[in-house]
């Protein structure tokens, strides 16, 4: 028995070090590619020494002879924190993930070689100017040296993520800067997804006047009435299967309601305390670990430039100079258009057009799939654009029989010069100038908000398609594309977009909200991001007779919701304080309890409070009693709540109120009723998931930040050390907004927000601030993985400042880039 015990602790000891030592190998292995930024490289590419000094938060400040050194050292930089960021971005956009992923990303490969954005990549290069394509190159370079250094010294293959998917690195190529800009026109688009939804909405409701609820209108004035869609392309079934987009997380792919958003805001010194002008930017994309936003500055000949950059794309998108400061914010233009194509009954290889039928412009592409067959994809591409699919965006159910559907859409250029246009933005030192540059700007579409030192300013920026007067369905449906006045005809004159400079008030801002209001075809959209946040945002605006630096912070973290106070009072007006007294456990009680709460609260969407999530399971509850009976399956399509919708039914517009009638049902159910049994409903799932203790709830258990990773997010242990979550205040339709996640089995997770936040004074512009979501750098073991993650959570920033001698007296580390010796 001894012996026995002897060799069990003998086992049990060598189990204990050899773990030991395999944990303490695989992070010797990880750690291997931790980048040393005090360290002196020579590469090849360069003219002369570039310096990268790493300020305490790890933001890089490049300084170099010439631009083009400096292009390097951002290109350089970038491939040091966010190598597989980089090359995973890449990879999408080229339509190659299933090489390292396996089947599991076949279908968002599918779907990116029949947009083929990076042929048209490849492609836009020869359209830039000479200057444009060295700086391209030359960061190229600088990413191509990092490559070179890792390979050479063995540096782990410059992330723990390219040790366990064991893939070539490529050298990085012009291109791949282009086509991830592309990328992101991707994922911020909307209106395709709106045009197939807008379609079967039409097919499933028997009352057309009730699309304007459910899907309604901004408020102004009216638009001239649409044709049934089934009148428009005869031949599809009323109701058809909802195919889902890929839930992958590394598909760039997501529901309408993530099509994009963001805040924006300016003053002019007439209302700036200090005298000089303000300007806030705070764009949302998807939350992921590492954020998509890199914070870079750098020194060009024209002076310093500091702000958000995303890696792979060598400009900064939001930040400022000395003398000029920009934002971004989703314009939301309608720059798609779903087209239904005839195909020729005697030879499917051709498609109808107005001068007769004409064949397909066809091409094969082969995607390799990691331990599986190639698979051979077939592309088509038509007058108007690809070919999509049926099973791509629920176009089979909009498509009848012996057609198919194309797409036109502004990003699908050869020509694309927009990143020329952001560059030359960084170097413009006044509002005119800043305007001039973008003018070369194709998608996607943006509203630029800009400052100098005297005014502000907002212009609309990217193509605006032209369309016929005699459109049939002014590009809100679906429409058959062999009708000339279906077709795009080019895009509208510069001049044609909105511009808003220098206004009377000395306030400007937007955030996704409707800007213009003009008759179609000038219109620029139907479809915009907000109606809600924009209202908080003028109230607080209009408070105050001058702003400050702190005033608009303060107005970018604000979390009061416009939305539940003007929503509330309407669904509880016949619910408040109108019930007797019950009894402890039982669910008048409870809805009793509850009512109270909401009575007394502000609208508040503060982490700490129970208020917002019961408000929230409320409406949720609500919008899907409202919509069950008359949509079916379609149903499952609207994931978050639409106010104008709800408000719309109680407020009874137009006869709205009908949505409260279960049609099923024998009895004539009134709006009151639905309110009632909604909250009943939200407090069950409350009870389920959170208990029935409603006092003690909290808004920011439910409504946690998921910063994950895209790739090592799932995996058991490992999911610990990459995913970042924090619970955050705020909510959909909060200016610090975060956009919930809709579906079960969580919800209200925040998944969608304010990856990067700034504010800029340029009374004194160092003492402007910014700051990410995250941290800094990609590698998880790396302090700057996460280190701005919490300061983020608080409301807190950090320094945005272009004095030299500061970055230098707290820098984490230099790089020395010096020219290979011959």
């Amino acid at each position: 028995m001894v012996t026995v015990f002897r060799w069990l602790v003998r086992i049990t000891a060598a189990l204990i070090v050899l773990s030991v030592v395999t944990v303490g190998l695989v992070y010797w292995l990880a750690s291997r590619s931790l980048p040393d930024y005090n360290d002196t490289v020579e590469v090849a590419g360069l003219t002369a020494p570039v310096e990268i000094v790493r300020d305490n938060a790890n933001v890089p400040h490049i300084f170099g002879d010439d631009d083009l050194d400096v292009f390097f050292g951002l290109g350089f930089a970038h491939a040091q924190d966010r190598m597989w960021q980089m090359i995973t971005l890449r990879r999408t956009a080229q339509g190659r993930l299933s090489e390292v992923f396996g089947a599991r990303t076949l279908n968002t490969d599918r779907l990116l070689r029949r947009f083929d954005i990076y042929r048209l990549s490849v492609q836009s290069v020869d359209a830039l100017d000479a200057a444009t394509r060295a700086k391209l190159e030359a960061y190229a370079a600088g990413v191509n040296a990092r490559i070179t250094q890792i390979n050479t010294e063995a540096l782990g293959r410059g992330a723990p993520e390219m040790m366990l998917f064991n893939a070539p690195m490529a050298p990085w190529r012009p291109a791949d800067s282009i086509a991830i800009t592309k990328l992101m026109g991707l994922q911020l688009s909307g209106h395709l997804q709106a045009e197939v939804l807008r379609a079967r909405v039409s097919l499933a409701l028997p009352e057309q006047e009730r699309i304007h609820d459910i899907l309604p209108d901004v408020p102004g004035p009216g638009v001239a009435a649409l044709p049934e869609y089934a009148a428009l392309v005869p031949g599809v079934p009323r109701f058809a299967e909802n195919i889902p987009l890929d839930p992958h997380p590394l598909s760039p792919f997501k529901d309408i309601a993530f099509a994009g958003a963001s805040n924006a805001w300016a003053a002019a010194p007439s209302r700036s305390a200090s005298g000089g002008t303000l300007l806030a930017n705070d764009p949302h994309l998807g939350f992921t670990a590492p954020s998509i936003w890199y914070l870079a500055r750098m020194e060009l000949a024209s002076g310093g430039v500091i702000g958000g950059t995303i890696p792979g794309i060598p400009t900064v998108l939001t930040g400022r100079s000395a003398t000029l400061g920009w934002g971004l914010t989703s314009a939301y233009v309608d720059d798609q258009d779903v087209h239904i194509e005839a195909l020729n009954p005697d030879d499917g290889e051709q498609y109808r057009t107005p001068e007769g039928f004409k064949d397909f412009v066809t091409r094969s592409s082969i995607i390799t799939v990691k331990d599986a067959d190639p698979v051979t994809v077939t592309l088509r591409w038509t007058d108007n654009g690809p070919v999509l699919p049926g099973s791509h965006y629920n176009l089979a159910s909009i498509t009848p029989p012996g057609h198919v559907a194309s797409v036109s859409w502004t990003v699908l250029s050869a020509k694309d010069t927009s990143i020329a246009a952001a560059m030359d933005l960084m170097e413009a030192k006044s509002i005119a100038e800043a305007i001039r540059a973008s003018e070369r700007y194709i998608a996607p579409a943006q509203n630029l908000t800009l400052v100098d030192r005297q005014q502000i300013a907002m212009k609309t920026i990217g193509a605006l398609p032209r369309r016929d007067p005699a459109h049939q369905s002014k590009g809100r449906l679906p429409s058959p594309g062999w009708i000339a006045a279906n077709r795009w005809q080019g895009v509208m004159p510069f001049t044609a977009n909105p511009a808003f400079v220098a206004p009377a008030g000395g306030i400007l801002g937007n955030t996704n909200n409707k800007t213009v209001d003009r008759p179609f075809p000038n219109h620029v959209s139907y479809l915009w991001g907000d109606t809600q946040r924009i209202q908080r945002w003028r109230r607080l605006m209009q408070g105050r007779q001058v702003h400050t630096r702190d005033s608009f912070i303060e107005a970018q973290l604000d979390t009061v919701s416009f939305t539940a106070r003007s929503l509330l009072p309407l669904i509880g007006a016949d619910l408040w304080f109108t019930e007797g007294a019950a009894p402890d456990g039982t669910a008048e009680r409870q809805r009793q309890r509850a009512l109270n709460l909401l009575a007394e609260w502000s609208g508040e969407m503060n982490e700490h409070l129970p208020e917002p999530l019961i408000y929230a399971a409320w409406l949720r509850a609500l919008q899907a009693r409202l919509i069950q009976d008359d949509l079916g399956p379609l149903a499952a399509e609207f994931t978050h709540v639409e106010p104008l919708f709800i408000e719309r039914v109680f407020r009874d517009v137009d006869g709205a109120s009908d949505w409260c009638d279960v049609r099923q049902s024998a009895p004539v159910e009134t709006c009151p009723d639905m309110a009632r049994l909604a909250l009943d409903d939200a407090l069950l799932w409350i009870n389920e998931n959170w208990g029935s203790q409603l006092e003690s709830l909290r808004w920011g258990d439910a409504h946690q930040a998921t910063h994950d990773h895209p790739v090592l997010g799932t995996v058991p242990v490992l999911r610990y050390f990459v995913n970042i979550r924090q619970s955050t205040s705020g909510g959909d339709n909060t200016l610090q907004r975060g956009r919930t996640k809709g579906s079960l089995p969580d919800p209200f997770d925040n998944v969608h927000g304010a990856g990067y936040r700034g504010v800029y004074d340029f009374a004194d512009p160092n003492s402007s601030v910014f700051i990410t979501s995250t941290g800094q750098s990609g590698h998880f073991l790396s302090r700057h993985y996460d280190d701005l993650a919490q300061l983020w959570r608080r409301g807190e920033y950090i320094p945005m400042s272009l004095d030299e001698d500061l970055a230098r007296a707290a820098s984490v580390g230099i790089t020395t880039l010096r020219p290979a010796r011959p």
